[in-house]
């Protein structure tokens, strides 16, 4: 799928919001800068989280309880050693009744479900963004109700 600005961008998270259900997790790969954190924006906006919801790229985690699901929103990009996760008690969120959004899921791969689905942002030009979703683990996923 193709946006072409920001905040396309997070209207498209928010479409893909209301598809969501408790235990979901999506991975969210792509270049520093490619709008990973705007596309989570979209996220949480859909899931009725109207307060800021700024990158976790210094806090690793930022979690949300405000909307109709919990969200918890990861960074991994500072993670040195996959062993960190589970020993910050992180994994806990992963899979369980809310919503997990993982940026830089390949920082500890093992911690990703088997079932989630790996959401590929690609910069086109300046404000045109490429969305590529692929279901893993029988994630159930229609590119239709995106439409």
């Amino acid at each position: 799928m193709i946006t072409r600005s920001p905040k396309e961008t997070q209207a498209l998270g928010a479409r893909l919001a209301a598809m969501l259900r408790p235990g979901d997790t999506m991975v969210l790969n792509g270049e520093m800068g490619v709008g990973k954190s705007e596309f989570a924006r979209g996220v949480a906006r859909g899931l009725g989280i109207t307060g800021p919801v700024p990158s976790p790229s210094f806090t690793i985690l930022n979690a949300y309880d405000e909307g109709t699901l919990p969200l918890y929103h990861f960074d991994w990009y500072r993670i040195r050693d996959p062993e960190e996760i589970r020993e910050m008690g992180m994994d806990e969120q992963i899979g369980g009744d809310g919503v997990a959004l993982i940026e830089w899921s390949e920082r500890a791969p093992e911690a990703v479900p088997e079932r989630h689905l790996r959401v590929d942002i690609r910069a086109l030009d300046e404000e045109t963004r490429e969305l590529t979703f692929t279901p893993h683990g029988g994630f159930p996923f229609s590119e239709d109700g995106l439409q």
